[in-house]
């Protein structure tokens, strides 16, 4: 039987290391998603109000180009993961490549995703903040064990 798996992928090491996970111990016959929960900057970057600040406006261009310098790496970021896929067996049309735009917060929308497409699990690294920015907001993989009631989970270290 085939299994449906979904990776919350982004740019970091222990993404690809669930990538590789995966592609170790998982049947290649499995269909696979990369999926990556990406910022909505676009409208920020198109936006031309007089309520924005001066010294964003200012700087505005400066920060629309790291974003989208952000945004290219994620996307070579996930080519190099189907990649992986791909060396390992994983036929090229099972496994899928998906960027959606943040909507409810990530860890929601990777567990929205997963419930709402039919997901078997959901393979993620266990860790992707700092342990500061972990301590003061919870991690990604953290929220998304404690929301994910439909779907099984499995944590790479």
């Amino acid at each position: 039987m085939a299994y449906n798996i979904l990776i919350a992928f982004d740019d970091s090491p222990n993404a690809m290391r669930a990538v590789e996970h995966v592609a170790k111990f998982f049947n290649p016959s499995n269909k696979v998603t990369l999926l990556s929960i990406l910022h909505d900057t676009a409208a920020l970057c198109d936006m031309n109000s007089p309520e924005l600040t001066a010294y964003f406006l200012s700087q505005r261009s400066s920060f629309c180009a790291i974003e989208e310098k952000k945004k290219s790496l994620i996307e070579g970021a996930l080519k190099e993961g189907k990649q992986v896929l791909i060396n390992a067996g994983f036929n090229d049309e099972n496994v899928i490549i998906k960027a959606i735009v943040k909507n409810n917060g990530i860890a929601r929308d990777i567990v929205d995703e997963a419930t709402s497409s039919g997901y078997d699990i959901i393979v993620m690294g266990r860790r992707g903040l700092s342990g500061i920015k972990e301590f003061f907001l919870g991690s990604v993989s953290q929220k998304v064990l404690h929301g994910a009631r439909e779907v099984s989970i499995l944590m790479v270290n």
